[in-house]
């Protein structure tokens, strides 16, 4: 594995693109986010998927969080948001908000769970979502940890547990931690909320009572 060392404000433009020839390579790439640090691949490449599964020892029923650039890359990417969702991504991102979209066809069927859903955000984060602009459309965002051991803020805690496991780590130092998320079903009727998380759900539901 190799470790890159990034601004985590400003991150160095060869160091990004080094993480998006990765992933679009089919590799498996370590990045930080707003909360933790995440493992970024090519959600559409089924190699690349089963590569990611395999290094963090995941279970394949469990699908995958996806992080985008903007809100204009998620709609270009997976498909038109819905008026609520549209009215979310306006309010909250970037930040801690997954939108459950429908899955598009084109995506690695892993990506899913088999739910035909998948959650996307635009993270608070620069590093993150450089490297989505410079791969050109959304990557996969799951937690830089063996699945069942603890999500971590650390880079070197990442480059312990896999570091030969994955091709790339972009080391921004440790990122904020604090709470998950909040997920909001946007595929029906109706909004739901799937997960609690950073964002109240009394909030969400202001926005959207705001119209």
């Amino acid at each position: 594995m190799r470790r890159v060392f990034v601004n985590p404000e400003r991150p160095h433009r060869d160091a990004v693109q080094e993480a998006a020839a990765r992933i679009r390579r089919g590799g498996v790439v370590a990045l930080p986010t707003d909360t933790l640090y995440a493992l970024a691949a090519d959600p559409f490449s089924r190699e690349a998927i089963a590569r990611l599964f395999d290094a963090k020892d995941r279970p394949a029923e469990r699908a995958l969080p996806l992080v985008a650039a903007d809100a204009a890359q998620v709609e270009a990417s997976l498909g038109a948001l819905p008026a609520p969702g549209v009215r979310l991504a306006a309010a909250f991102w970037p930040g801690p908000l997954t939108l459950l979209v429908a899955a598009r066809p084109g995506l690695a069927p892993d990506v899913t769970g088999g739910t035909g859903r998948v959650g996307v955000r635009v993270p608070d984060d620069e590093v993150a979502r450089a490297v989505c602009r410079a791969v050109g459309h959304p990557v996969t965002a799951t937690s830089a940890n063996i699945s069942g051991q603890p999500a971590t803020a650390d880079p070197a805690e990442v480059e312990r547990t896999l570091g030969a496991r994955i091709d790339l780590l972009l080391d921004g130092g440790a990122t904020r931690g604090g709470a998950p998320s909040t997920i909001v079903d946007v595929t029906g009727a109706e909004m739901r909320l799937v997960r609690a998380g950073a964002i109240p759900w009394e909030k969400i539901q202001a926005c959207l009572a705001r119209g």
